[in-house]
């Protein structure tokens, strides 16, 4: 059986919520803290395909980074956008749960339920 693996940022309550719903699952899981070790652009690739997601859909729009890249205003390739979250990992939506070939963004939490 493929491992479960939860990107998670401790400091982000939907990433704590992700974490704590997994233990009370009793599935065994990896926490990878990406402010720590940070994604590279292929493993950002490999997660939005996992997730059937566009580069743009996984951009936390509240960010004080979002604003100031003007993205409601500029048109950013997809390499562009994945570019942006690796040097600012405050851009990504959290947290990401992936297992084996399948991944989801854990908001709302339940969504983790569909690859366990």
């Amino acid at each position: 059986m493929d491992k479960i693996v939860i990107y998670h940022k401790p400091t982000c309550s939907k990433s704590r919520a992700g974490v704590k719903f997994l233990e009370e699952k009793g599935v065994d899981f990896e926490i990878v803290k990406y402010y720590e070790k940070p994604f590279t652009k292929n493993k950002l690739k490999t997660l939005l395909k996992k997730m059937n997601m566009h580069p743009v859909d996984l951009l936390r729009r509240r960010e004080k980074a979002y604003k100031e890249l003007d993205f409601k205003n500029k048109k950013y390739t997809k390499e562009q956008i994945i570019e942006f979250m690796v040097n600012d990992p405050n851009l990504i939506e959290r947290p990401i749960v992936e297992r084996g070939e399948k991944a989801v963004l854990g908001r709302p939490t339940e969504n983790i339920a569909e690859i366990i």
